[in-house]
């Protein structure tokens, strides 16, 4: 009866050995899948920190190449400073990291080469000092209080103060849908609704009407990337868009000729389809 009991407790204690070991080479593998700045995360003791944990791969996606260069980084929504003590680990010590928040005891969370700013993101009067205050940006979060005017001021005022090669980033963009934010599903107003202007701004160049020209935003972005919950604009000017024609042609389009009444179809049709396009119904091909 002895043995048995012996046999029973040392089978539990291997099983549970076992279980144990097997869960520490699990978690080991896991945090060998995560970037810097989750494990960073996960491991904190310092300042709370406050993030949706599939944003970090986003993060490392277009931040890495920042890495241990000087540049410029402002956050808007300093809350506990957690976040600010985060970057200023991830980029090294020649990144200056700024943080804009309403609330002054925020203060109180600077140090080396983090800066806080007291003022409304809502308030245009306060972001236009801020450009006089802090130089051009290499990257902008827009982490701050989630609302429609505060996410559409702050982009528009702020933007413009991002480096050519910069970022811009805006999360938690699903407020939009949240009603206490003034959102809801393709509610006019909503920065959801706001950034799918973008769309149709990075393709101005295309477009032969006069309503829909290239604007500065054609003529400084070089990609804008959706994620769920969070809208990321690359910064880079570039030019006109170039169609070219390379190599020798493989078939002799040269003696096609279109009759009269296919002409004059033609003719009625693209007609009819810009007076459609004009009152932005829907059109068809011809």
């Amino acid at each position: 009866m002895r043995t048995m009991k012996k046999f029973f407790k040392e089978e539990k204690y291997y099983i549970c050995a076992k279980i144990k070991i097997d869960l520490d080479i699990s978690n080991k593998k896991l945090e060998c899948k995560m970037t810097d700045l989750e494990k960073y995360f996960i491991n904190n003791d310092k300042r709370l920190i406050q993030k949706w944990r599939h944003y970090f791969d986003i993060y490392d996606r277009y931040f890495s190449k920042f890495r241990n260069k000087e540049i410029v980084l402002l956050e808007i929504g300093v809350s506990h400073g957690g976040s600010l003590q985060m970057w200023k680990n991830y980029f090294g010590k020649k990144a200056v990291i700024y943080g804009i928040d309403i609330n002054p005891r925020c203060k109180e969370f600077e140090e080396e080469n983090i800066h806080i700013l007291i003022g409304s993101q809502s308030d245009r009067t306060f972001l236009r000092q801020v450009r006089d205050i802090i130089p051009p940006v290499d990257i902008l979060i827009d982490d701050g209080g989630h609302t429609m005017k505060q996410q559409i001021v702050s982009f528009e005022e702020l933007f413009a103060h991002v480096k050519d090669g910069g970022v811009y980033l805006c999360e938690d963009i699903f407020t939009s849908y949240w009603l206490r934010h003034g959102g809801g599903y393709k509610r006019r107003g909503t920065f959801v609704e706001y950034s799918k202007n973008f769309i149709d701004e990075l393709n101005a160049y295309h477009s032969t009407e006069k309503r829909h020209r290239a604007t500065d935003f054609t003529k400084t972005v070089n990609a804008v990337h959706f994620y769920d919950g969070m809208v990321i604009i690359e910064k880079q000017k570039r030019d006109i868009p170039r169609h070219e024609n390379r190599g020798y042609e493989s078939l002799d389009n040269s003696k096609i000729q279109l009759s009269f009444s296919k002409l004059l179809k033609n003719k009625l049709y693209k007609t009819i389809n810009q007076i459609l396009r004009f009152f932005y119904l829907k059109g068809f091909n011809w």
